[in-house]
């Protein structure tokens, strides 16, 4: 059978879809309302998990195709633990699957595989929204070389978080700068020249979202634009827009899904993302 990405990829989108359709009644059911980067949005809340609880990101997916032709399907696997109050650790594994067509400058059918470094991340929440006063929240992390798509070289990143709620809707504001040596393209080449973490990697990231929540029937709308400076030398700077939706499946599973485009830079391509996240609680006894 014959490979086809974008018949892939409606279907993907159409299940998502689906399952967030019939968004019912769920009560106190809260996990859809705490967005993180990548689900469905780049630009993500202030809040961490709460403390000793335990959310596993059993399968974002990402898939992205350049104009250029090359379909780049990622998929994360993550933990995310609440260790202290209002501070969370978290751990993932990106899985990368490279598709250039034609196209792309590539041979036909040309296929890479693999994992594509390990990210560590901790997030730690400063203060309570109040009626004046945004919840702010600061993050480092780290992307380790790791698999046969991983970076060449450790990169890290620090990232600034705000997020304000009024009756109608709440806003978010993120700020990120990372670390590391500049990356290269081969000549000629408009792709990831390994196929890895590169074309999400940025030296610096700045954004704005809205979402809107629907607490009666735990979904969330959200929406996002946001500017990336590649970590790529000689790439412009990129402006990027997306939307997307959140809901709250059961009191533990909350799934997610969304669509974006490059608006500007070097290729105006789009993405889609969608996955499902699993909390739990730790034993732990209170002190």
């Amino acid at each position: 059978m014959t490979f086809r990405p974008p018949a892939a990829a409606a279907a993907l989108a159409g299940a998502a879809l689906a399952a967030l359709a019939p968004a019912a009644r769920a009560g106190a059911q809260t996990d859809y309302y705490n967005t993180d980067a990548g689900r469905p949005l780049t630009i993500e809340d202030a809040y961490p998990v709460e403390r000793r609880a335990v959310e596993l990101q059993a399968a974002p997916l990402r898939l992205e195709r350049t104009l250029g032709g090359t379909y780049r399907w990622g998929i994360e696997p993550e933990v995310a633990i609440g260790v202290l109050p209002r501070t969370q650790f978290e751990i993932g594994v990106p899985l990368v699957l490279v598709d250039r067509g034609p196209g792309a400058g590539a041979r036909a059918s040309e296929r890479s595989a693999g994992v594509a470094g390990i990210d560590l991340s901790v997030l730690h929440n400063l203060n309570v929204e109040t009626t004046t006063v945004p919840a702010l929240a600061l993050s480092a992390g780290a992307l380790v070389p790791a698999g046969s798509l991983g970076p060449d070289h450790p990169y890290g990143a620090v990232k600034a978080m705000a997020t304000k709620t009024f009756a109608w809707a709440r806003f978010h504001a993120n700020a990120q700068a990372a670390f590391g040596p500049g990356l290269s393209l081969p000549p000629g080449s408009a792709d990831d020249p390994v196929g890895g973490n590169t074309l999400e990697l940025s030296r610096w990231l700045a954004g704005l979202a809205m979402d809107r929540p629907f607490p009666l029937r735990s979904l969330l709308v959200s929406a996002e634009v946001f500017a990336r400076a590649p970590i790529v030398r000689g790439q412009p700077l990129e402006w990027n827009a997306g939307a997307g939706s959140r809901w709250q499946a059961s009191p533990r599973w909350a799934l997610d899904a969304g669509v974006g485009r490059h608006l500007t830079g070097d290729d105006r391509g789009w993405y889609f993302t969608a996955g499902g996240a699993y909390a739990v609680g730790l034993p732990w006894r209170r002190r």
